[in-house]
């Protein structure tokens, strides 16, 4: 079985980093989804795609994938880009772009 050691993105919605300082191992799906003919949801039989399992460091995450016995893959981590942003710059004299609410 596969599995692929990531860390996720930060909330897009939000400035902070919260719940995005840990690494997830989560199994690869071996088979495609299927629609179902009734409702037309998608589903799959394989119930362990469903586990994701957190880890505080990657080196936790890697030695248990060994430990198992599991082929894995490791996410490069992304990049963060910080900009310096300041509240008094909404207001300064000479802005170029326009102010709204």
């Amino acid at each position: 079985m596969a599995v692929r050691i990531y860390k996720p993105a930060r909330n897009a919605m939000q400035s902070g980093k919260g719940k995005s300082d840990f690494w997830i191992l989560e199994n690869v799906a071996d088979h495609r989804r299927t629609a179902d003919p009734l409702m037309g949801w998608t589903s799959s039989a394989d119930t362990e795609t469903q586990v994701k399992l957190k880890f505080a460091t990657r080196a936790e995450a890697e030695a248990y994938a060994q430990r198992r016995g599991l082929a894995y893959t490791v996410a490069p981590e992304a990049p963060v880009k910080l900009q310096k942003k300041s509240y008094s710059d909404n207001f300064r004299f000479g802005r170029t772009t326009l102010w709204t609410h």
